[in-house]
Formats: structure tokens, C-alpha cells, sequence
């Protein structure tokens, strides 16, 4: 019999026929939905303190039309979930004030954020999220996929760049800026009066065991990471109050946490 199970013949060229016809009676957006590339990416932050960080791909279609951006919006304070996210057109961009970034960095970023909020029940997001998220993770995926291909996927700025305007060479700044960058992480961008406040009163007393020098430089590295974040006075002020507290803060054992003081315990036998 004509046609088989492979498609063959007079049948075949019938569901070819129909298949052509259901393809050609598809809109034009979505017959190209996958037929995309990334042209660039970009990063930086929602807010004054960077409490929420934007990551924006842009794209367009293989014949170089409808350039088109993704936005998601990264909520810093909550661990780095992806909060929000749409789809504008390109001149969007021009409304943002963000730092070219490598696409490939943009989509991991976006990828981790949205991994992190399907792990945390009952993350506040905007509404308009769901809608958005499928086409975000997707086109973020690819942006991947090319990146592993492209000669342009090259790391990002390295945070060593906060150390601009330091004597490095001097006692305690480079390990007074080895123990900031532990407490920054991940979510560079993320400078506010009270994350800095937090950082030299709570977490370096509780946490960190920092030698004299060390204690002695912290306030000028905390300084240049702020000058390097965008210098906010109300950053700067906040050091002031803060930073003569901290030798004082720092002796005080008592502040300590239960690791810090094994750690302390076991360097001193």
C-alpha cells in the first residue's frame, strides 16, 4: 500500500501538505519564537542601594528585526530571588542606568534567581511573573547555550576592583578585603546604609577573626567598596557612625558566635 508508515507517497506528501498549512497559518512571532539571538546583556541596579538588581538580555530575530529586551528583577535583601520580570522593546534600555555585562553571566544569574524562588514557598512576586517566567527561563537557557559557543563569554568584572585607591601593600587591607567579600558574596550590587551598618556592628564582631591591622584598614576598604558601589552619602555617613565602634565591638567576646569562639579557642592552643 502507497504511503506507509514512513510518509511516503500520495499520503505523505498529503500530511506534509497539512503540516505546511498549519505552520504557514501560524502569526509570525511565533513561527520565530526560537529563532533568536542574544546581541547583548546587561546588569546593575533597580534602586539607589541596589537592594534590587535588574539583569536585562536583549534580542533579536534571525533577520535582525524586532529587537527586543528581558527584564528580571532581582530581590537582593531576600537572597537574590527573581521578583519580576517582563519583555519591552529595546528602547527600554535607554531608561536604565546599567552596566554592559557579558550574556552569559546575565543568564546564570537569571537562571539562579528563579531556581531560588521555586524553592522558597510563598515568595512575594509581582503578578505578572508567572506569565513571564517560562519565556525568561527559556530564552535565559539559550543565551547559555550560545555563551558555551562564543568567544565573548568571558568572566565578569572581578570584585578586586573595589580595591582601586588602596595601598594594598599596606598592613591588614588585603585581609580586612578578603573578609568583606565574604559577607558580600554573590550580590555585589546590594550596598545600603543598613546592609553596611549589619556588616561592621553584627556580622564582623560575631563572625570574623580579623587581626589589629586588619581591624585598623577595615573602615577604608569598606569606604573604596562604597566609592566603587556609587558612593551614596547616606553609605558614607553610615561608616562614619559606625566604623569607630568596631575595635570595640571586635574585643568584645561575648558578641561572638559559637564557631568564632572554637576558632578563637583552637588558634590559641
Amino acid at each position: 500500500m502507497d504511503g506507509g508508515a514512513g510518509g511516503t507517497g500520495a499520503a505523505g506528501n498529503v500530511y506534509a501538505a497539512a503540516g505546511d498549512g498549519v505552520v504557514n497559518s501560524l502569526a509570525g512571532w511565533v513561527r520565530r519564537m526560537g529563532r533568536v539571538r542574544c546581541d547583548g546583556g546587561w546588569y546593575g541596579k533597580a534602586d539607589p542601594y541596589g537592594e534590587q538588581a535588574l539583569a536585562v538580555l536583549s534580542f533579536r530575530y534571525e533577520n535582525g528585526k524586532e529587537p527586543h529586551i528581558l527584564v528580571v528583577g532581582i530581590d537582593q535583601p531576600s537572597g537574590g530571588l527573581a521578583v519580576d520580570a517582563l519583555v519591552e522593546e529595546a528602547k527600554f534600555l535607554d531608561e536604565l542606568d546599567l552596566r554592559p555585562t557579558p550574556p552569559g553571566g546575565v543568564a546564570r544569574r537569571v537562571l539562579e534567581a528563579f531556581e531560588l524562588t521555586d524553592r522558597v514557598m510563598g515568595a512575594r512576586v509581582a503578578d505578572t511573573l508567572p506569565e513571564v517566567r517560562p519565556f525568561a527561563i527559556t530564552r535565559a537557557r539559550a543565551v547559555l547555550a550560545q555563551a558555551s559557543h562564543d568567544a565573548e563569554s568571558q568572566q565578569e568584572p572581578s570584585a578586586e576592583a573595589g580595591l582601586e585607591g588602596l595601598d594594598v601593600s599596606a598592613p591588614g587591607v588585603l585581609e580586612a578585603f578578603e573578609v568583606l567579600m565574604e559577607f558580600v558574596g554573590e550580590r555585589t550590587l546590594w550596598w545600603s546604609p543598613a546592609r553596611v551598618s549589619q556588616f561592621l556592628t553584627r556580622w564582623l564582631p560575631r563572625e570574623a577573626i580579623l587581626s589589629e591591622a586588619a581591624i585598623e584598614a577595615m573602615p577604608e576598604v569598606v569606604r573604596a567598596w562604597t566609592m566603587r558601589q556609587g558612593g551614596h552619602p547616606d553609605v558614607l555617613r553610615q561608616i562614619d557612625r559606625d566604623a569607630p565602634r568596631l575595635p570595640g565591638l571586635m574585643a568584645d567576646e561575648s558578641l561572638a558566635s559559637l564557631n568564632k569562639r572554637l576558632a578563637m579557642a583552637a588558634k590559641r592552643g
